[in-house]
């Protein structure tokens, strides 16, 4: 099992996440984060740290959001590694509050 990230991180990019990773699974986007599932050791600290609540185990990822599993394996393979937290964009707070964000997607 992997964990995913799902729609609530699009334009919020928080990367609180980052830092608590032990094996860098996080991959960057211009306004995305992923998790490489073939890095991810399910240790789950990275659930906690998330403040919009966007990720999720793979199990449990709600169905409105499953193809979310199979982007974040797409996208990990193009986009590079995030080591290091940074600031979030200046506008994060509210796109929090958006819902159906998948169009703002930037591949």
């Amino acid at each position: 099992m992997t964990y995913v990230v799902t729609e609530s991180c699009i334009k919020c990019k928080h990367t609180d996440c980052v830092d608590v990773c032990p094996v860098d699974c996080f991959r960057e986007g211009p306004n995305f984060l992923v998790i490489d599932p073939d890095e991810c050791i399910d240790c789950t600290l990275c659930v906690a740290e998330c403040p919009v609540e966007a990720i999720f185990a793979e199990d449990d990822v709600p169905d409105s959001q499953k193809d979310y599993t199979a982007l974040n394996a797409e996208l990990a393979k193009i986009w590079k590694p995030i080591i290091e937290k940074k600031d979030a964009p200046a506008d994060a707070e509210e796109w929090a509050k958006v819902k159906d964000k998948k169009h703002l997607l930037e591949k």
